[in-house]
């Protein structure tokens, strides 16, 4: 449109030129505030798994050497020491997991001591938290080594409780035994022996690490394997259930829920990154641990093999997620990482000690619970460093 002196108005350029900017700088502006909307509102697993899933994957040949041996690490237990104690066979050393939509980064122990130095970190549950612990030990022994301290802290010398420091990195990592995570008093008072019955508190958290927690930087909570023993289960101060009671031979799954919505509580309000590990299966064939059962398997299986008592795992580790996501979604969306383990372990009956552990000879027992070292259970740690990782970006 001419005015009157037949000049085009100045205001007439100015609306589609406005609207051309807007149109240019919207997705820019998308990028640049969404972010930080979301930083806080999506919890660690969910984002990660968005990006993929590291958790799901496949074992794959891998035919470079371990990170260690049982000759380059020092602080394998006997039990665990599968090559030392006659293992013949090699192939379970020779996969690593890969998940099936990316990479999972081999554990490099400089990086890791890195993002850890000058902090502290616990493994807090059953010996298959140790299991893990003495991996990373080893893991870390390639570049560093690790100088006991438990007399530090502790007069006993047992592996229940232990200390351990990095002094290159002033990084402290220590072991804290609570197989149950809450109080709980064992009627055998060396509370080894597995069918003594035990009285598990199931509202109140075992102080033996509840109380100390506030000291680290990272606390691993793994445990599991001692909630099939006969229990009888107290709230408030009063009985409340019972499992493997009167006669009874099935497993009670309430003391188990319980027991982690107890301890994850405990976690709220922590300041530092509490990372829960899944349910670790064991692979006991023809028999239990008791009754001559055997893992002497040394193939991984297919993905989506099936192997005995899956139910009863599958059912542990669905307790599990569900009291992650029930305590994530009160508060806890950047310091609660779930390390999602059971998957990838129930297809690796080929990585128990068996019968090679010490003391097998003459007896029928074998080991299909803990792992090999060297072993799978390296993965955990490869696991350990990345959750650590996509942590401290999230910050």
């Amino acid at each position: 449109m001419l005015n009157a002196s037949g000049n085009i108005p100045k205001g007439a350029f100015l609306l589609p030129l406005t609207l051309l900017l807007i149109v240019l700088l919207l997705p820019l502006l998308r990028n640049f505030v969404l972010p930080s909307l979301n930083t806080h509102a999506i919890n660690l697993q969910t984002r990660e798994t968005r990006k993929c899933n590291v958790f799901s994957g496949n074992w794959v040949p891998y035919f470079k050497e371990p990170y260690y041996n049982n000759e380059t690490c020092p602080f394998l237990l006997e039990q665990i020491n599968c090559l030392k104690n006659g293992r013949p066979d090699r192939e379970f050393l020779k996969l690593r997991w890969k998940p099936h939509d990316c990479e999972l980064p081999l554990f490099d122990a400089t990086e890791f001591l890195e993002l850890v130095r000058g902090k502290s970190m616990a493994f807090v549950g059953d010996s298959m938290g140790r299991n893990q612990l003495e991996s990373l030990l080893c893991l870390i022994n390639t570049v560093a080594q690790p100088v006991d301290i438990t007399a530090k802290y502790t007069s006993k010398d047992d592996i229940f409780f232990r200390w351990w420091l990095v002094p290159d990195y002033n990084f402290t990592v220590t072991t804290l035994w609570s197989p149950f995570l809450v109080k709980y008093k064992d009627s055998d008072p060396s509370g080894r022996a597995y069918y003594s019955e035990t009285k598990l508190y199931l509202d109140e958290a075992d102080e033996a690490w509840s109380r100390k927690i506030e000291k680290f930087e990272y606390v691993v909570i793994s445990t599991g394997q001692w909630f099939f023993r006969p229990l009888t289960f107290y709230e408030k101060g009063k009985v409340v259930g019972c499992q493997k009671c009167e006669k009874e031979k099935e497993l009670n799954y309430y003391g188990y829920k319980k027991a982690f919505r107890t301890a994850l509580r405990r976690l709220e309000g922590y300041k530092g990154l509490g990372i829960l590990v899944t349910q670790s299966p064991e692979h006991f064939e023809k028999g239990a641990w008791n009754e001559g059962g055997t893992c002497n398997r040394t193939k991984p299986l297919e993905e989506k093999g099936v192997y005995e008592n899956e139910d009863i795992v599958e059912a542990l580790h669905q307790i599990q997620v569900e009291e992650f996501n029930a305590a994530r979604q009160k508060g806890l969306p950047l310091r609660l990482a779930l390390m999602d383990v059971t998957y990838a372990m129930g297809m690796r009956p080929d990585g128990h000690p068996s019968k090679f552990r010490p003391g097998s000879a003459g007896n029928n027992l074998n080991d299909c619970v803990h792992w090999c070292l060297p072993g799978a259970v390296d993965t955990w740690n490869q696991f350990l460093l990345y959750l650590i990782k996509f942590h401290l970006q999230t910050l």
